[in-house]
């Protein structure tokens, strides 16, 4: 058994970094996140030797990570949603030239500056790819501050394992609220050898080079099919979810995040009102569980889906059951979160009354 403490999501995020064996992260403070790179400047540097940088701007930090990560090193970054913004022109670059490395998304309304309070806005732009070009990343969407923790050290095994950059989309509640956790042991910081790493002319070797710019159609395009492979890899080996409540359900509720926390609790109250709702929870949505979906479509009388937005994952629900059960939304904008209560009102509404 690990340590428990009790924890904010953000202090807890920061911690699983130094336990993970992180060798550097380069960010730049923004709300809802700052405490992810205040925890660190504390604490990593003495602990373990890891190196803790603020960049001047969040496209400095990413290019900065790419550096990093090119050379074989353990890496991350945080941010919220404007920063990830910056950051998309860099994210594409990775992905294309295949380097692995952890991003962390704890989301903020939107559009613009918006407002520091939570909300789930950056689906589209984390899981369609936010930047130019055919590339996907890995994202895993933690519903509590002890998914944090989890999924930082997922994270780094599953951008290493298919070189190729892992976001976590979390939301300003989880980064902010105070839970217990429990930590995994301490992770040593060793010289991994990737064989593709950029640290030096191999003894007898060829030079090792990294990029993403290819001048010849042919060959990128060979390069476009080999990412798109790896991506249908992914979609058949590294899906996640969690299911409650399903084996006698008639409707489904759905959600993400903090979403589907409030819609186990609003399960719950129309469970004790005699209906007969199950629960589905992405953690991956990329790779979306759409096989689950599907599955359950011809056996249920609907699907709600609730987010903190005005429609994203939704969209995706409504592609994995192809029309053969009904599929309704219920959102939130601007950092208003629903209630359990609004959740099944909603629900009495469209399915009921």
């Amino acid at each position: 058994m690990g340590k428990k403490l009790l924890m904010k999501g953000n202090e807890a995020l920061a911690e699983a970094m130094i336990l993970a064996g992180c060798d550097a992260y380069f960010g730049y403070p923004i709300t809802p996140q700052s405490e992810v790179l205040e925890y660190l400047a504390i604490h990593a540097t003495k602990r373990t030797g890891m190196v803790v940088l603020q960049a001047e701007s969040e496209v400095s930090a990413i290019n900065m990570i790419y550096g990093a990560a090119g050379a074989g090193k353990r890496v991350m970054t945080t941010s919220s949603s404007p920063g990830v913004s910056l950051m998309q022109e860099g994210i594409s670059y990775m992905a294309g030239a295949e380097i692995p490395c952890l991003l962390a998304n704890v989301n903020r309304g939107g559009p613009g500056l918006g407002t520091i309070q939570p909300a789930q806005g950056d689906y589209f732009q984390s899981v369609k790819g936010g930047g130019h070009g055919d590339y996907r990343l890995l994202v895993l969407a933690p519903y509590s501050v002890q998914e944090m923790v989890d999924f930082v050290k997922l994270g780094f095994e599953l951008a290493e394992k298919y070189r190729n950059p892992v976001m976590l989309l979390a939301d300003g509640a989880i980064g902010q609220m105070m839970e217990k956790v429990e930590l995994f042991p301490q992770q040593e910081r060793i010289d991994r050898k990737f064989p593709w790493a950029t640290t030096g002319k191999p003894k007898n070797g060829e030079r090792r080079f990294i990029t993403s710019l290819h001048f010849e159609s042919e060959l990128f395009e060979k390069v476009n099919i080999r990412l798109q492979e790896k991506y249908k890899k992914m979609e058949e080996e590294e899906v996640r979810y969690q299911t409650t409540n399903i084996e006698d359900a008639e409707y489904i509720f759905t959600g993400f995040g903090l979403g589907s926390r409030i819609c186990a609790k609003a399960m719950q109250l129309g469970r004790e009102k005699g209906y007969k709702i199950g629960l589905v929870r992405p953690q991956t949505l990329f790779p979306f569980p759409k096989n689950i979906y599907a599955e359950l479509a011809p056996k249920i009388k609907g699907i709600l889906d609730v987010e903190m937005n005005a429609g994203q994952m939704v969209e995706d629900v409504r592609l994995a059951v192809e029309g053969k059960t009904r599929v309704e939304f219920y959102g939130r904008m601007g950092g208003m979160i629903a209630s359990p209560e609004e959740i099944l009102d909603h629900f009495e509404k469209k399915f009921i009354k």
